[in-house]
């Protein structure tokens, strides 16, 4: 910049501010008290733009998966194998964002997303990853207490709001039928929140393969009762193929879908 365009920025800027920030000497500027107050600011906004950039620009880099990822799917199946992907793509770095329903905005920089729901979105088409069933899930201390369906009655219910099947799908589902009137059920928006309350032995939550094989498999969490109802629902994958996609979206698409086929073969 020119130095009379400088010195139009200066004054722009001041005058926006309504403070002087510089003294006008004969071989140039001075700040005055008030612009080294200013200073530290703006040379942190400067560094933390610098900071963003840097990252930004860091996500085109071959070796960085940009996953965005349901908020139950992400806790309870991913975590507890993300030692397995990292240990095979030790190179791989990941940057993931997390949400609850499928109604929210996906980051258009997501290189892979993995979604909860029928099946299509936005024209978009996923890769189904299951079929899970929905059944009652709580901690051995509470599930001493069920033998029967009215047993299960008795304890509080937690299950989510704005699925398409619910505690009353698996009671009307269930060929063996309560005789005693079911309770009010808490709900909430994930199962993270769902499967906390039930992991506390606060009560029954309603829960599915996907979110809760590894508590089940941990002794977290047991079945009190056997009835399983098939789920209308599934997690999808939306991922790039082809030779032009990211090579970390691809690694991860691949250990994602051999992932599955090795929990669908297991007993």
């Amino acid at each position: 910049m020119t130095q009379s365009a400088v010195s139009q920025q200066i004054k722009s800027l001041e005058n926006a501010v309504g403070r002087t920030l510089f003294v006008r000497r004969v071989r140039g500027l001075e700040l005055t008290d008030e612009g080294r107050g200013y200073l530290p600011t703006v040379q942190a906004a400067f560094e933390m733009l610098e900071e963003g950039t840097r990252v930004l620009k860091g996500r085109n880099a071959p070796n960085v998966l940009e996953l965005h990822a349901n908020l139950s799917f992400a806790i309870f199946w991913l975590t507890p194998r993300l030692d397995r992907f990292m240990a095979e793509f030790p190179w791989v770095r990941l940057n993931l964002v997390t949400s609850i329903w499928p109604e929210e905005k996906f980051s258009a920089a997501a290189a892979v997303e993995v979604v909860y729901g029928q099946g299509k979105w936005e024209g978009r088409v996923g890769h189904r990853l299951g079929h899970d069933a929905i059944f009652p899930v709580c901690t051995p201390t509470v599930a001493a207490r069920i033998q029967s369906v009215d047993d299960l009655m008795r304890e509080r219910l937690f299950d989510l709001s704005g699925t398409l099947q619910s505690w009353d799908s698996w009671l009307d589902a269930n060929p063996v039928k309560a005789t005693i009137a079911a309770p009010d059920v808490d709900r909430a928006s994930t199962w993270a929140v769902s499967l906390a309350w039930a992991q506390q032995g606060l009560g029954v939550a309603l829960a599915h393969d996907t979110v809760a094989s590894h508590l089940l498999e941990a002794g977290q969490l047991v079945r009190p009762l056997p009835f399983a109802l098939p789920m209308k629902e599934a997690y999808y994958l939306i991922a790039p193929q082809g030779s032009h996609a990211n090579p970390a979206a691809m690694a991860f698409r691949g250990w994602l879908l051999r992932e599955m086929d090795a929990n669908r073969a297991a007993p």
